[in-house]
């Protein structure tokens, strides 16, 4: 019987495989998908997210980021970070990086799905797999959240979805930028000297062509620039969970649920999450992990929840980039909230 079995080859899989390893825990990962595995997402890692992938032995290229600069119109808001640098990295490489140092630590990576959880008082079961813990990181519509009865149905607020899509192009700056229309916001985001990731966040179903035409001066800047990867999306982002452990599951990354992209940090959030749960399943308290993933998600949740109930609200939503502009240090502030 293993310590731990992990249902989901992604960042945050992969960061509780590398964790529990490094703890000296017998862990093995179950991801169905074979090769590189990619997402929709901006892609830019906060400070906090590339010191803890250099904890655990992680150092993806990519493309230095120094700050966030939203935009709106003529306005301009930027705020620097203040204890290090970002990175841009396209997730295909962070996926090839992590699952490098997975394979190092001799991890095995079965190709195989987790379905039909059997619980017993002192081991999980699935298929012909036995464990002390299951991990369910298996994304932000985790069939396994709902098997273990831990999915809440709806949400408050508008869905959102998001697209994402590469062009090859010099990055306009050293910065994640961020601009605001009436119904979405554009994340471009440097990650190679060469590339570019933009993506667009909305409460609007659309093709990326429509979504960029809110962009008028996005749209003209990245007129005649190749793209360099499909369209991928995602969504709806809003997941709800009525708690993150149920018996010997517990669920971490956007299974353990997930309010929004619009603050740029969920990367960050499941690898701090990650190495909570791997120390409470260290000290053999697996119970402890939801009260630990409170503490760790409390700033971001309440900040992600502050600015998309904003968000929701046009009049308010139009005077986000202006007052940002005109109180620079309560933005800088907020950022720095953001990047650790």
């Amino acid at each position: 019987m293993r310590d731990v079995v992990v249902a989901g080859g992604g960042p945050a899989g992969l960061a509780v495989a590398l964790g529990c390893a490094r703890a000296g825990l017998d862990v093995v990962v179950c991801e169905k998908r074979a090769g590189v595995i990619d997402k929709a997402c901006g892609e830019g890692l906060m400070p906090g997210a590339v010191r803890a992938l250099a904890a655990l032995g992680v150092d993806p290229p990519g493309h230095p980021i120094n700050g966030i600069t939203y935009r709106q119109g003529a306005t301009v808001a930027h705020a620097a970070f203040r204890d290090g640098a970002g990175r841009g990295v396209r997730r295909t490489v962070l996926h090839d990086a992590l699952r490098a140092e997975v394979a190092r630590h001799g991890v095995p990576v079965l190709t195989r799905p987790v379905a039909g959880i059997v619980q017993h008082t002192d081991h999980v079961r699935v298929g012909d797999l036995r464990a002390r813990y299951l991990v369910a990181a298996d994304g932000l519509h985790s069939s396994l959240r709902g098997e273990v009865g831990l999915a809440v149905d709806g949400g408050r607020g508008a869905p959102r979805w998001g697209l994402r899509r590469h062009y090859a192009v010099r990055p306009f700056s050293d910065s994640v930028e961020v601009t605001w229309a009436e119904h979405s916001e554009a994340y471009v985001t440097p990650i190679a000297e060469d590339t570019i990731g933009v993506a667009v966040l909305s409460s609007v179903r659309g093709g990326f062509a429509d979504q960029l035409a809110a962009f008028p001066e996005l749209a003209a800047r990245l007129a005649g620039a190749p793209p360099a990867s499909a369209v991928r999306g995602a969504g709806p982002l809003r997941q709800r969970t009525s708690g993150r452990v149920a018996g010997r599951v517990l669920l971490v990354g956007d299974a353990a649920g997930y309010i929004d992209a619009l603050t740029g940090e969920g990367l960050a959030l499941s690898l701090t999450a990650a190495a909570e749960l791997v120390r409470c399943l260290s000290a053999d308290r697996p119970g402890d992990y939801d009260r630990a993933w409170a503490g760790t998600s409390r700033r971001s949740r309440w900040l992600t929840s502050g600015l998309l109930w904003t968000r929701g609200r046009p009049a308010l939503a139009r005077r986000v980039v202006p007052l940002a502009a005109r109180a620079p240090r309560v933005f800088s502030l907020a950022v720095d909230q953001l990047a650790r």
